[in-house]
């Protein structure tokens, strides 16, 4: 087993399925056991965010040469960025505004250099997309892809007796019958990216209202 020694922590490659998570996981270890999940209490955005182990990790925030490291690290990056977003509702990712990069508790912080090495990954990934891909400061968050989210929203079209009736796209966004859904709250040009392949695949219609807020919806 590969140990690390850094800031009186050892850190070890997990390879024993049943310790704190699957084969290959890089979790933190103290002398006397596990250290426990931290969280940022001074981040008023964060501040009901439960941070998973390996944000407290020091080498979390140095790009790994090694391919196999790497390609783990930035796994994890995307699957940070993509549940803090979902979680806290958050649509936006603006490079320069995110509290991830910097993890202030263990004294680490991504380079700007790597940050976009992780951005330009989760755009790639498909779960992000440059609202400014001339620049690249900001970046839309796709809580669910366009084909997830229409999905889920036929899903519970048909759970909530809606097939063959009629709603708004206000309702479908911000209605009290969304509340808990996938797409409750997300953003409008993916919802109606979703919206979009429901219609093309003959599952509703769109009708044109007086505000986009107003245009309705009809399942089949």
């Amino acid at each position: 087993m590969h140990f690390l020694y850094e800031y009186s922590y050892y850190y070890k490659v997990q390879t024993f399925p049943k310790v704190l998570g699957p084969p290959g996981t890089i979790v933190p270890y103290h002398r006397n056991g596990p250290l426990p999940a931290l969280s940022y209490e001074g981040m008023s955005t964060a501040a009901n965010f439960e941070f998973p182990y390996f944000y407290h990790f020091p080498p979390f925030y140095t790009i790994q040469p090694v391919l196999v490291t790497r390609e783990k690290q930035l796994a994890q990056w995307r699957e940070l960025i993509l549940k803090y977003h979902t979680d806290l509702k958050i649509k936006t990712l603006v490079l320069h505004e995110c509290p991830l990069w910097k993890n202030v508790l263990i004294g680490r912080e991504l380079t700007r250099d790597e940050i976009q090495v992780v951005m330009d990954d989760f755009v790639k990934s498909g779960h992000g997309e440059w609202e400014d891909p001339a620049i690249r400061t900001r970046c839309r968050i796709l809580w669910r892809r366009p084909e997830q989210l229409a999905s889920d929203i036929y899903d519970w079209a048909s759970a909530s007796g809606y097939i063959n009736s009629v709603c708004t796209v206000y309702e479908l966004h911000s209605g009290e019958d969304v509340n808990g859904m996938s797409f409750q709250g997300a953003d409008e040009e993916l919802l109606r990216r979703a919206l979009g392949i429901l219609e093309s695949q003959g599952k509703c219609a769109i009708f044109k209202g007086e505000t986009s807020q107003e245009d309705g919806l009809k399942f089949f």
